[in-house]
């Protein structure tokens, strides 16, 4: 290497040292920045002294063109790549005064860009920098490389543009002491290379406050950078180089992307190989159509080997040979029956391993389809369950008109099975006594479920008064359009809720005298405020029996008048005079003559009900019997409970509405007529599995594609129905006898239910066959009616 080679080594060395140290005297902080790196972040700037220098010194010894690029490849591109541009160099022959831009002033030339003038210093002052650490508010440090021979009022532009803010606002001081803008660096006693430390601050820190600025993320290459290479012993050189840019960016050879970083990792074409497509069958290059040059090329190994033979001159010893024999000859029919065995082997334990698995998987099915049973079984044991819960607390606890119809039902079975149990253990006179016992028996459960029947009659009376009462005096509510209810009262609302409290008050139980007192009082100032024949009354009640209790008579003598002063008052709440609230609660009739109109006599009660009292079957033509009567009837004589034909019904009808709502058929039929179509034509069991529990029937469709009607259902459990109702040709999955006797049954109940004219009209009168046609060969159903 020659001598001016190791030179600039040492140079760069030295460089490197150098800036090593005044990286490691930068003090850390949120904002600290580098004259030098901002410049690089800011390709483009039209300030050259954010290019740390423009310096264009001459030297009068020369150098290598080639080294002093390469020292400058090596040392000013710590981010970017040497391939991103080229490196031209400037030199010159003499020392010459140094020329630095002004920040302030500057023209602009014919190209575009701005050409500041210079300020001349002499050559030991203007080519030495100093490190200038600026301390801004709060803590925040800017440090930089700067000219000593520049001037404050420099140095405040140069923060004043970093700052995007006006430099007159700006103020600096040393160690406490203000700056005047004409003081240089050297003024300040500043030495080259020196440190020197400096405060800025707002002359108006609340309008224009000096907040620092944010680091640049990435690095970009600058366009011009200086280099200083030793030239002598102690004599330096400043090269000015400018960096030109490549005309055409580098291919993108591959790489990925981080989903969740973002990041990307790049390769390069060595060490990603291309994936070849897949092979075609057919033979698209070949060696002899390219143009190839054949080489040869020698390789030495890592391990030396050789062998050694005996010849002339030399012997090596056979004692450690061994003989190898040749093995038998295999032939190609014996290759490949060795591979046909093998290939035998690897399908039977292949052959083994899927039925392995697929009886594996019919293990797992039949399991589930077993525990599905057993939860099934354990699902209809506790439905069960419940409705005989159910059932047995509706029968000991008796509320409604259908719990005194299940009693009389449960009366009736049980004195036929005694009567029976009678018929078959005794004879004559024995027998006769029995049947007699038996009637009284019979006569006082009677008795007790009328007693039962009273006290759940004023127990559904108190419920419906309290009810009633509750409407009345419940607010107006509505919904809003996000969700939420609002509720608002009015006058009448109000005036329902101090009734309300008045009526609960005076019905409630006194043991004082003076509290009852009071309550009566404030009854009588509430009804006083009207005069008629109703208020008067009211306030003749509340006189006598205050009188009486002056008189100390006991409660007990009083539950008659106290009763009837409560009745009185219930009335005067429910007259719309004295409560508005309850006009929209009471059931008038809008007009009187259609209210005549539409009644009628009971033949057997003779008495004058609307027509909503009667029950009407499919072969009446007149009201003969109202609801009352043939409750009566029933509890007389029959004893049946119609609660199970009610379930199947309003099951039906709740199908229906979700499958067809414009289905009319459904709210035609009544109880009785479900009832007889249960009972008469379908027997009262299952169409497929003949149970007879009427709890666990239901009626569905028979085709499903067609609306529900007596023609078109099938009575089946409820474990048959939803089973049923997935099928899609009825035809296709049962036989032809069962089709037969189901269309069977659809002609008995076209004929019965034929007699109601609103489902006549649906009728079809090309289905009824002739009798002729019924023994002909069944392989067609009938085909039935639709709408």
């Amino acid at each position: 290497m020659s001598e001016k080679g190791s030179e600039l080594s040492d140079i760069v060395n030295e460089k490197r040292a150098v800036d090593a140290q005044q990286a490691s005297t930068l003090e850390a902080g949120d904002h600290v920045e580098n004259l030098e790196e901002t410049s690089e972040t800011q390709p483009g700037a039209t300030e050259p002294e954010t290019h740390l220098e423009a310096l264009q010194i001459n030297n009068s010894e020369e150098t290598d063109p080639d080294q002093v690029a390469d020292v400058c490849s090596e040392t000013f591109y710590p981010i970017g790549d040497k391939e991103n541009g080229t490196v031209n160099h400037s030199e010159e022959k003499s020392v010459a005064p140094v020329e630095v831009y002004d920040s302030d002033q500057g023209d602009v030339n014919s190209q575009g860009k701005t050409v500041h003038k210079k300020t001349t210093f002499a050559p030991d002052v203007g080519n030495s920098t100093a490190t200038v650490k600026m301390l801004l508010p709060e803590g925040h440090v800017m440090t930089l490389a700067f000219a000593i021979g520049f001037t404050i009022q420099d140095l405040k532009n140069h923060f004043a543009n970093e700052l995007k803010i006006s430099s007159d606002i700006i103020q600096v001081s040393l160690d406490g002491s203000a700056v005047t803008d004409r003081d240089t660096l050297v003024d300040l006693g500043v030495q080259p290379h020196g440190t020197i430390q400096l405060e800025m601050s707002s002359i108006d820190p609340e309008n224009h406050p000096i907040r620092p600025v944010k680091l640049q993320t990435e690095y970009n290459m600058p366009d011009v950078i200086t280099v200083r290479v030793q030239a002598g012993t102690d004599a330096y050189q400043d090269v000015v180089v400018e960096i030109e840019r490549a005309t055409q960016r580098k291919t993108f050879l591959g790489g990925y992307r981080h989903k969740v970083t973002g990041t990307e990792f790049h390769h390069c074409a060595v060490q990603t190989v291309a994936k070849r497509p897949p092979g075609k069958g057919l033979e698209t290059f070949c060696r002899d159509t390219q143009t190839v040059e054949v080489k040869s090329q020698a390789q030495q190994c890592s391990s030396t080997t050789a062998t050694q033979m005996s010849k002339i001159g030399c012997h090596v010893s056979n004692m450690e040979d061994k003989l190898v024999p040749p093995g038998p000859y295999v032939t190609a029919d014996e290759c490949a029956f060795q591979k046909w065995k093998a290939i035998i082997v690897l399908q039977k334990y292949a052959r083994r391993w899927l039925a392995k698995s697929q009886i594996h998987q019919l293990r797992h099915e039949k399991q589930e389809r077993l525990d599905w049973l057993e939860r099934e079984h354990a699902r209809k044991l506790r439905d069960k369950e419940k409705q005989m819960e159910a059932e047995y607390r509706r029968r000991m606890n008796p509320q409604t008109k259908e719990d005194f119809a299940l009693l009389y039902s449960a009366l009736e079975r049980w004195r036929k099975e005694e009567v029976e149990r009678i018929n078959a253990t005794h004879a004559g006179a024995k027998r006769k006594g029995a049947l007699c016992t038996l009637l009284n028996e019979e006569t006082q459960h009677i008795a007790s479920i009328g007693q039962h029947r009273l006290v759940a009659a004023k127990k559904n009376e108190e419920k419906a008064v309290q009810t009633l009462l509750e409407k009345c005096a419940a607010p107006k509510a509505w919904k809003s359009f996000d969700g939420k209810v609002t509720a608002m009262d009015t006058q009448n609302t109000i005036r329902a809720r101090e009734l309300q409290e008045l009526y609960v008050s005076l019905s409630a139980q006194y043991r004082s005298p003076d509290d009852r007192l009071a309550v009566l009082q404030s009854l009588r100032d509430t009804v006083k405020e009207q005069d008629c024949k109703l208020t008067r009354e009211i306030m003749d009640l509340i006189c006598r029996e205050a009188d009486l209790m002056t008189r100390e008579v006991k409660s007990a003598n009083l539950e008659g008048l106290r009763k009837r002063i409560s009745t009185l008052f219930l009335q005067y709440i429910k007259t719309p005079a004295f409560n508005p609230e309850v006009t929209r609660l009471l059931k008038v009739p809008p007009n009187a003559g259609q209210k005549r109109r539409k009644i009628y006599r009971c033949k057997a009660c003779n008495s004058y009900l609307p027509c909503t009292g009667f029950s009407l079957s499919i072969g009446s033509s007149q009201m003969a019997r109202c609801h009352r009567c043939m409750e009566l009837d029933n509890e007389a004589r029959h004893r049946e409970d119609a609660s199970l034909y009610r379930d199947i019904l309003q099951h039906l009808r709740r199908a229906e509405a979700e499958r067809h709502p414009q289905a009319k058929i459904i709210y035609l039929l009544q109880e009785q007529d479900l009832r007889y179509l249960v009972d008469v034509i379908w027997g009262a069991q299952s169409a497929l599995s003949a149970c007879d529990d009427l709890r666990d029937l239901v009626m569905v469709r028979w085709d499903r594609a067609e609306e529900w009607s007596p023609w078109n259902c099938v009575l089946l459990n409820k474990d048959e129905a939803p089973a049923h109702l997935k099928m899609e040709s009825v035809r296709e999955a049962y036989g032809t006898s069962f089709i037969r006797s189901v269309q069977h049954k659809h002609m008995l109940a076209r004929n019965y239910f034929s007699e109601i004219p609103a489902m006549a009209d649906r009728f079809d009168s090309t289905v009824c066959l002739p009798a002729a046609q019924s023994s002909a060969p069944a392989s067609k159903p009938v085909s039935t009616a639709t709408e």
